[in-house]
């Protein structure tokens, strides 16, 4: 029950009217030797690939804002998007050079390091302030409070931290994390599971919202914010390998930039943004997908400026997920994330 798809961007709109266009797959497009020069001898134009944490939905509109206004262009970047498949298979993509960004979950990221899983990444800023994990019902559900959840079944996309996080979450909330049943779903079947009335709530993250209540035809639904109760942690950063990162320095920090003048576009223009989403993903809900951005404004604000990282939170966050069990002693916050390039 697992489905992989692509989506490539270049300047202009790209036209996407069948699932099976977007399953054409591409090597690495770090590689320079497959970077074109412009005419007259120009600066060539560098193409880099980023898999987004988890398909194409409207919460990864920034980075076809960032394309459609030109800030990759103006730094003389050509980016192809893909649709990432969580935290775990998106670092070995990146490791081994399938990949040259990512997004990926912090705390994920932090727990992968950690078990020595993954090592060779960094995460160089921050998508999201604080975590947008959360589990979703459908209003008249009975489901009000995390409490609620016992008895119950819950969807869940494998590859986040939403069901790695949940033990946590549930002991927090003061609910037997073993008295919940989960249920393994395709990440774009996750909210017809829940519509449809085949388990009771959905993991899922806040801004998701939006594309739940339009799945479910518009019934309202009940979100529980893993933040509630798991304080500290960040919500998705930008991954890099460490490869990449100590040889192509400058070109990270190029694409890094452009990518956040994107996401803060993206949250003070939402409807734009949603508008942009829908034409580089026909299939896509505008409206969802403005709605989404809308709801993860506070989200992305709250540090000293847009992706911004602090050394003592992150420490704080391995000291929560050690206290957890989901990590060993040992790993700093230096290990895993490189301040370098947001100040």
């Amino acid at each position: 029950m697992k489905g992989k798809s692509m989506r490539k961007i270049v300047r202009g709109v790209v036209a996407a009217t069948a699932a099976t266009a977007l399953l054409v797959t591409a090597g690495c497009s770090g590689d320079e030797s497959a970077t074109p020069e412009k005419a007259g001898g120009q600066t060539s134009v560098q193409k880099v690939s980023y898999l987004t944490g988890l398909g194409l939905l409207g919460r990864e509109s920034f980075v076809y804002v960032a394309e459609k206004k030109g800030f990759f262009a103006e730094v003389g970047l050509e980016v192809e998007v893909r649709p990432g498949a969580g935290t775990a298979s998106n670092l070995g993509l990146l490791e081994a050079g399938k990949v040259d960004f990512a997004a990926v979950d912090v705390a994920a990221g932090l727990i992968e390091y950690g078990k020595g899983t993954h090592k060779n990444f960094k995460i160089i800023s921050a998508i999201h302030q604080r975590a947008l994990a959360c589990i979703i019902a459908l209003e008249g559900s009975g489901i009000t409070s995390p409490r609620d959840l016992s008895g119950k079944s819950v969807g869940f996309i494998p590859g986040g931290t939403n069901y790695t996080l949940f033990p946590l979450y549930a002991q927090l909330a003061g609910l037997d994390p073993k008295s919940v049943e989960f249920v393994q779903a395709k990440a774009e079947n996750v909210q017809q599971f829940l519509a449809a009335g085949q388990v009771d709530a959905i993991t899922q993250l806040v801004v998701g919202k939006p594309t739940v209540e339009a799945a479910a035809k518009g019934r309202p639904t009940v979100v529980l914010p893993y933040s509630d109760y798991i304080t500290d942690l960040y919500g998705n950063g930008v991954g890099v390998s460490t490869k990449t990162l100590t040889e192509r320095r400058d070109l990270v920090s190029k694409f890094n930039g452009a990518l956040l003048r994107g996401l803060q576009y993206s949250i003070d223009h939402p409807d734009e943004a949603g508008q942009i989403f829908k034409e580089f993903n026909k299939q896509g809900n505008e409206k969802a997908a403005a709605a989404e951005m809308d709801l993860m404004k506070p989200y992305v604000l709250g540090g000293t400026k847009v992706g911004a990282m602090d050394p003592q939170r992150v420490a704080r966050s391995i000291a929560v997920l050690q206290g957890a069990g989901l990590m060993p002693d040992g790993v700093t916050p230096e290990g895993v994330v490189d301040f370098g390039l947001i100040s």
